[in-house]
């Protein structure tokens, strides 16, 4: 058992909340356990230079925790982001511009904020499981509005961190759990099961093949569980 009483291949109790931010044009707050974070999708007129006149568009992802979204305060990123924020947002951008068809987006770019408002562990892949619903609503807002002429939605992604914690494989780690694993991976998979992102690190000793396997079978069940809990999202009307 746990120390928030969960079995080891138990996930946090998830919500999602979408059209939660209801000026963008997609939006969803995720909690997941203590953790929570709210990402807004905005569309934009315009594309990166390198990009221009080529008819398609972009995605792209920028990240932040509030500063009292931990025990202590996190300074605000008022001089540039820093190192771990910019690895974080890049896998926000790359994780989604897997779920969208760039040449059927027009010349727009898709801009999607992850802001942290509690951090208890798994921000970032929590970020990306809320912003694929903030995506999905964003693209429905322009093909329902007559903007798209065809569905540039094409997979669902999830993501989920897992870890060696003691020897035994656990999945959605939380901030205690995450700071003394002996190995911990971040996971980002399709619907059809195929993976878009595995970050895997020993931090503490080398591991086996075995063990690697073990902790991604147990990724591959937590997805299917919040590809589930995207798609009930999804079904929900706009709030009031």
């Amino acid at each position: 058992m746990r120390s928030d009483g969960r079995q080891p291949d138990e996930l946090r109790p998830v919500e999602i909340i979408p059209h939660f931010a209801p000026f963008a044009e997609g939006s969803a707050l995720i909690r997941q356990g203590r953790t929570q974070v709210l990402v807004t999708a905005t569309v934009e007129e315009v594309v990166p230079p390198f990009l221009k006149g080529k008819g398609q568009g972009w995605l792209t992802a920028e990240y932040g925790m509030l500063p009292r979204s931990s025990p202590t305060r996190i300074p605000r990123e008022t001089r540039g982001v820093k190192g771990r924020t910019q690895e974080i947002q890049r896998l926000i951008g790359r994780a989604l511009r897997q779920t969208v068809d760039l040449t059927l987006l027009g010349e727009r770019t898709l801009t999607i904020d992850a802001d942290v408002l509690q951090a208890d562990g798994g921000t970032r892949t929590a970020a990306i499981t809320a912003g694929y619903v903030a995506v999905a609503l964003a693209l429905a807002r322009l093909r329902d509005g007559g903007v798209l002429q065809a569905e540039p939605l094409r997979c669902q992604v999830a993501a989920v961190s897992v870890g060696l914690i003691d020897g035994e494989p656990r999945l959605d780690l939380h901030y205690e759990e995450d700071a003394r694993a002996e190995v911990d991976f971040n996971v980002v998979m399709t619907a059809a099961g195929e993976y878009v992102e595995v970050q895997g690190t020993a931090e503490q000793a080398p591991f086996s093949r075995s063990a690697m396997d073990a902790l991604l079978a147990l990724a591959a069940a937590g997805i299917d569980e919040l590809l589930a809990l995207q798609r009930a999202a999804l079904a929900t009307g706009p709030r009031d």
